[in-house]
C-alpha cells in the first residue's frame, strides 16, 4: 500500500513521544498488510471529516487519513482522541 505523507503529519510526528512513534510504526506495518485488521478499527469518520477514516494507534492516539484508491491512502492527523474530536 502506498502511503502519502501530508506535510502536517510529517510535522507532528517528529514532535511525538517516543513511545507513541514506536506505536505508530509498528501501526502502519499492520496497516499495510492488512488495513481492516480488527486491532486498527478503522472506520469512516462523519461531519466535516465524513471523507476521511481513523485508525486506532493507542488506546488514545488516532490517525486519521484519506483513501485515494485501493492501494493509495494519505495520512492527514495524528493526536489524541480529544485534541482530534474534541470529545
Amino acid at each position: 500500500m502506498n502511503q502519502l505523507f501530508g506535510s502536517s503529519f510529517k510535522k507532528k510526528t517528529d514532535k511525538l513521544p517516543k513511545k507513541i512513534r514506536l506505536a505508530l510504526a509498528e501501526r502502519l506495518r499492520l496497516f499495510a498488510y492488512n488495513p481492516f485488521d480488527p486491532a486498527l478499527n478503522n472506520h469512516k469518520l462523519h461531519g466535516e471529516r465524513r471523507h476521511q477514516r481513523s485508525i486506532n494507534i493507542t488506546g488514545d492516539w488516532r490517525l486519521i487519513f484519506e483513501q485515494y484508491d485501493e492501494n493509495t491512502v494519505r495520512l492527514i492527523d495524528i493526536d489524541t482522541h480529544p485534541n482530534l474530536y474534541g470529545s
